[in-house]
């Protein structure tokens, strides 16, 4: 009897997971319909980049290639639509905001726990090469006007994960929201190799027709077969995330191949705000949109002034042909016009006509109009107000009136301003995406790690630290990499603030870390990543403040530098640190006191004896 029932419950779980299974597939089926007409204009867009100019979005096949009204119409792509996109690409680039952790008090506690985690997240992103997500992310939203980036934990390498994921995966329940924070359920559906899913999942699923899609130019013949690749051995994975409610306090996570359910369980990560579980992707648009969940790409606003721009070329090439090779007029009958349509009247040809007929002649086809050329050249100047890359930009050319280098900067940065608005929204995204990396450490790193990472002032130093050790720090942009301002205009800059002595400390000297990063922005970082002198100062003044801190006597030697070790007591004994250990040390800022005054006299000593010396 027992082994029956399990049989009964077993096969009453399998039904019950196989209608869960097939209910988010019906889900993803009803979003992907509603998201039908925004992937074809993904689909047009990327078709005007690849050069397939005279696409069009029907109702049936999605983006189809128009047929020419007659045979000899000219039908050539004046690309600039790919030209605008590589050089906003190549502007955003520079877009590579450096994170800094902002901590929760100003106690000396947390100004020590935000600088690890802000080395921290320093090394992980140079780890997992954040740049290059970020660059592929932004091409994606250049291109269709949305990227994501999905910040993960691989469980295998234990380990934060970011990926950078095409609009074309994701599926909102509202297409209406403007923010991830207005989504309440997202569907994540990718095309993988069936072998990859068994090895995640530990079960094979049966192959499905997955389609990609081809922007390349084909003929309108070959269409049909050339729109779309099937490749074999693939399947579709579907993710569906949902938000906590009253019914799920901890969300709800949903994986699903075919009409199995692989995964069944809450929100995996505690990424949100306050600890709480939330979505673990980031949205980065292009340009900013009202009540549209994918927001509009440039490419969008170019395209009917690309049309326009063939049109024109096009029609003034024909008119040049017509100029060039003739418009031959025959009387009917007087000569053999297959003959003459072959060869036309060539040099040194003989054409023989009916006797008494009219000679065949070329006719009278005046000259190309201006209208043509002008027309050309106000598109040409649209491009440039429509898209935000200018002349400047694009063929990378001084205007001959800008004369003096004050000029041309003011023109530069003028220029590079109309992409502000894209710059502060990938800005927005990394920030996000950093936070929620940092999450993710704190709430799975349980083990203690050991992690290269550079200071302040270059020096290469190892931390050893635990998810425990991140504490409730914010994470902010420390130095931010405009876009606006190249990078001759930050090293000028820089020059300025140095004449000024804007730069340097109370002794008008340079400190460690503003000399290194000076260097760094002049591309000689690694010049400083050995140890100095002063950081080694700096690394016993914090020894002598936590053996002081236990109870332990401190001496001043002669060694020390006495004002590096003057500051860095005072600063402690002005934290909360001194006040909790003074509680369990009696008298402790008395003999602070005495060892600060004990450096004191010694460097007055020093300086006596260099006076008599000299």
């Amino acid at each position: 009897m027992n082994e029956k029932s399990d049989v009964k419950r077993t096969d009453a779980e399998a039904e019950y997971e196989r209608h869960v299974a097939l209910g988010v597939r019906r889900d993803y089926e009803e979003r992907r319909e509603r998201r039908r007409a925004t992937e074809a204009q993904w689909m047009l867009n990327a078709c005007f980049v690849a050069g397939r100019q005279f696409a069009e979005i029907t109702p049936v096949l999605g983006v189809e290639d128009a047929l020419p009204d007659s045979a000899w119409e000219e039908r050539r792509a004046y690309n600039h639509i790919a030209p605008i996109l590589e050089t906003r690409l190549a502007k955003l680039a520079g877009v590579r905001p450096v994170m800094s952790v902002r901590p929760a008090s100003g106690s000396d506690e947390d100004l020590k726990t935000a600088d690890a985690s802000s080395k921290i997240l320093s090394a992980v992103t140079a780890r997992l090469q954040t740049d290059n997500i970020v660059s592929r992310a932004t091409m994606w939203s250049e291109l269709t006007g949305t990227a994501f980036y999905k910040v993960y934990w691989d469980k295998a390498a234990r380990d934060a994960g970011i990926a950078a994921v095409s609009p074309y995966e994701i599926y909102p329940d509202n297409l209406c929201a403007e923010t991830m924070d207005d989504v309440r359920s997202l569907i994540h559906a990718r095309a993988l190799p069936v072998g990859e899913i068994r090895d995640m999942y530990g079960v094979l699923p049966e192959e499905e027709d997955v389609e990609f899609f081809l922007p390349e130019r084909v003929s309108s013949a070959a269409l049909a077969d050339m729109r779309c690749r099937r490749p074999s051995g693939y399947a579709v994975l579907i993710e569906r995330y949902e938000r906590p409610c009253g019914d799920k306090p901890d969300g709800e996570l949903l994986i699903v191949c075919g009409d199995r359910l692989l995964y069944s369980g809450p929100l995996p990560y505690m990424n949100g705000a306050d600890g709480g579980r939330a979505l673990p992707f980031v949205k980065q648009d292009a340009l900013p949109s009202a009540g549209m969940f994918f927001g509009p790409s440039m490419i969008e606003r170019a395209i009917p002034l690309q049309r326009a721009y063939n049109a024109v070329k096009n029609r003034k090439h024909e008119l040049i042909n017509r100029l060039c090779g003739g418009v031959i007029a025959v009387e009917d009958g007087s000569v053999d016009t297959d003959a003459l349509e072959a060869d036309g009247l060539r040099p040194g040809s003989v054409v023989v006509y009916r006797q008494g007929a009219q000679p065949p002649r070329m006719m009278e086809q005046g000259s190309v109009p201006s209208a043509l050329a002008a027309e050309e050249s106000r598109l040409e100047e649209e491009f440039n107000i429509i898209t935000g890359v200018s002349d400047i930009m694009r063929s990378s050319a001084v205007p001959a009136q800008a004369g003096s280098g004050t000029a041309i900067q003011l023109l530069i940065e003028q220029d590079d301003s109309r992409l502000s608005i894209t710059s502060d929204l990938i800005r927005a995204a990394v920030r996000d995406v950093s936070r929620m990396v940092l999450r993710l450490y704190k709430q799975f790193a349980t083990d203690e790690r050991l992690t290269r990472c550079v200071g302040d002032d270059g020096r290469v130093e190892l931390i050893r630290w635990k998810g425990s050790d991140i504490g409730g720090c914010d994470v902010v942009f420390d130095t931010v990499a405009e876009a606006a301002v190249s990078r001759s205009g930050r090293q000028s800059r820089l020059l300025e603030l140095l004449s000024l002595g804007l730069l340097s400390d109370d002794d008008g000297r340079l400190s460690p870390a503003t000399r290194h990063k000076l260097l760094d922005a002049f591309g000689y970082g690694s010049w400083e990543t050995a140890e100095e002198l002063r950081s080694l100062h700096e690394q016993r003044a914090d020894g002598e403040n936590l053996r002081a801190a236990s109870g332990a006597e401190i001496a001043a030697e002669d060694t020390d530098d006495h004002d590096v070790h003057i500051r860095s007591h005072i600063r402690w004994m002005l934290g909360a640190e001194c006040e909790k250990a003074e509680k369990r040390v009696p008298g402790l800022r008395e003999r602070m006191a005495e060892h600060i005054r004990r450096h004191r006299s010694m460097k007055a000593l020093t300086k006596q004896a260099e006076a008599g010396n000299a």
